[in-house]
């Protein structure tokens, strides 16, 4: 059996492994009514998410206004759409530039090894040194906050994470006789890791991207609750939940309770995804 058969069959049951797995049904269903809300519920639910209007400011859920308007006259499920329209598009943007980057330099670092391998994970030690958080609240103090903005930074401090886990599957993996078997055939150092050994890595890196949505979206509700998020018109869910706990102790629960209510239900959903492909990644490699 050749390494592209194996892979396959290892990938069948890998997917059979995650179709089984009941957390796996209830993240992606949980994610897919999110997605379906915060982009297809504008189209069907239209609000003014523009226009200041300070004399629909604060008013309770009734049924003008399902959940009420904030302080500035919005309406607040026309809001909760739009910014977790913000929110996914970040999550997922800075989970693909973050597989992108620390796939490949991950991968490049475990191929070749020996002193490369060491210079480049140096490399990752020295970023990891400094508190992201931290570095990440100087760059957006200094620049103004826009969302892809935002996703370049997240992307330039999310990679290192990625890198690491790729290298050391990597690690693992050139080993293998099917690598041997490339390199003997005179397939070259960049047709091995692309063709090769990344593929053989995609579970890795799947459960590294989907964690890092949730981790992207909690950040920028982070910032955003910080007050360095997304500027007016814009809005996201870390921005409500900030502004509405002004709020809170007036009485006007629906500016907090919602935002926070599904930050948290679609961080979960993430995490569940995220679990139950490191189990049915496991459960490949148990039958390897």
């Amino acid at each position: 059996m050749d390494a592209s058969t194996a892979a396959r069959g290892s990938g069948r049951l890998s997917v059979r492994a995650f179709v089984r797995n009941r957390r796996a049904l209830v993240g992606l269903g949980i994610v897919a009514v999110i997605a379906a809300f915060c982009f297809v519920g504008p189209l069907l639910y239209r609000t003014d998410q523009v226009t200041v209007r300070l004399d629909l400011a604060d008013l309770s859920p009734g049924s003008a206004y399902p959940l009420g308007t904030d302080a500035s006259g919005y309406d607040v499920l026309g809001r909760l759409m739009a910014g977790g329209r913000s929110s996914l598009e970040l999550g997922f943007a800075v989970a693909f530039t973050t597989s992108v980057i620390g796939t490949l330099y991950g991968a490049v670092a475990g191929y070749l090894g020996g002193l490369v391998d060491a210079v480049m994970m140096r490399v990752i030690d020295t970023f990891l040194a400094v508190p992201g958080i931290v570095l990440l609240l100087m760059m957006v103090s200094m620049f103004t906050p826009t969302l892809w903005g935002i996703v370049l930074l997240l992307s330039l401090l999310s990679w290192l994470g990625a890198a690491r886990l790729v290298r050391g599957e990597v690690l693992t993996l050139r080993t293998r006789e099917f690598v041997q078997a490339a390199r003997m055939m005179g397939g070259t150092g960049g047709r091995i890791v692309l063709r090769h050994l990344v593929p053989n890595a995609a579970g890795v890196i799947i459960v590294s991207g989907t964690f890092t949505i949730a981790d992207s979206i909690l950040t920028l509700s982070a910032l955003s609750f910080l007050g360095l998020g997304l500027p007016p018109p814009h809005a996201d869910w870390g921005t409500m939940l900030s502004a509405g706990l002004n709020s809170l102790y007036d009485g006007y629960w629906w500016l907090v309770y919602p935002p926070a209510g599904i930050l948290i239900v679609t961080v979960v959903a993430f995490n569940l995804i995220g679990d139950a492909v490191h189990d049915a990644l496991d459960v490949r490699l148990q039958r390897r």
